[in-house]
């Protein structure tokens, strides 16, 4: 633990770390085969100039400047990153790739109430902002409302996006990271999903329910990519993981079933 706390502290290794980290995604994805499925409405979004929000898992975090590109992105692009040491990390890679990023998280806790300024502000210039809406720490694949509000406010829709990768390693982080390897002609799917709409005037209710339309989108999308190329499935953070609100939230949910 002491050699990743002094790699974070110093900023000639974190600038190193970052350029090895850019030159990993080239390499796995000129290794690999991937292609891209769903892409043509997100890629008539950006011939039109209609911004969007990109919404994905944080364990599917690391291929994502490639999906942009994929399907010739070419409005400016904003990542919501988190503003914490490992975060600058992560924007610092993805800077590589040209993209942009926010600092902050997607809940209403710290940070998030300035993030959601920054997204809506980008949003309504006519960019696009991808959102990990259970980042930066989880629980695992379970969405905040911060990624529904933005949609929200700013009037725009949300579009789920994953990818997989035939060959790969899950690390026992919180998140379950997906690494894919440098396999050479490996398989990888870059997979966008049908968009999901947020209307202005919702209630509370209503404005859940979207949440759980997003989150459960994405899930599926995710676990769909996976089975297509013969992989496991992450399965989302169990009860036992949960903080206790969330817990109650969810129980409550299925409750009103």
């Amino acid at each position: 633990m002491q050699w990743h706390k002094r790699i974070i502290k110093s900023d000639t290794m974190r600038s190193t770390l970052c350029w090895i980290a850019a030159a990993y995604v080239r390499l796995v994805r000129v290794t690999g085969r991937w292609k891209t499925e769903g892409g043509d409405l997100p890629a008539q979004y950006l011939r039109d100039g209609k911004p969007f929000i990109v919404a994905f898992w944080h364990q599917r975090l690391l291929m994502m400047p490639y999906t942009w590109r994929a399907v010739g992105g070419d409005l400016p692009f904003h990542m919501l990153i988190s503003s914490h040491r490992d975060g600058e990390i992560i924007s610092r890679t993805v800077a590589h790739f040209g993209i942009q990023t926010i600092a902050g998280s997607t809940g209403v806790g710290k940070g998030g109430a300035a993030a959601l300024r920054q997204i809506i502000k980008a949003l309504k210039a006519g960019d696009v902002v991808g959102m990990t809406p259970d980042g930066p720490r989880g629980p695992r694949m379970r969405a905040s409302d911060g990624v529904v509000q933005a949609a929200r406010m700013a009037g725009v829709p949300v579009f789920p996006l994953t990818y997989s990768a035939s060959s790969r390693k899950i690390f026992k982080s919180w998140d379950r990271f997906v690494l894919p390897l440098p396999v050479p002609f490996s398989r990888g799917v870059f997979h966008w999903g049908e968009p999901v709409f947020v209307e202005r005037k919702l209630d509370d209710a209503g404005l859940e329910a979207k949440r759980l339309e997003i989150e459960n989108a994405l899930t599926k999308l995710t676990q769909d990519t996976d089975r297509d190329l013969g992989l496991d499935v992450i399965a989302p953070a169990g009860p036992d993981e949960l903080p206790k609100q969330k817990r109650s939230e969810i129980a409550a949910g299925e409750t009103g079933k």
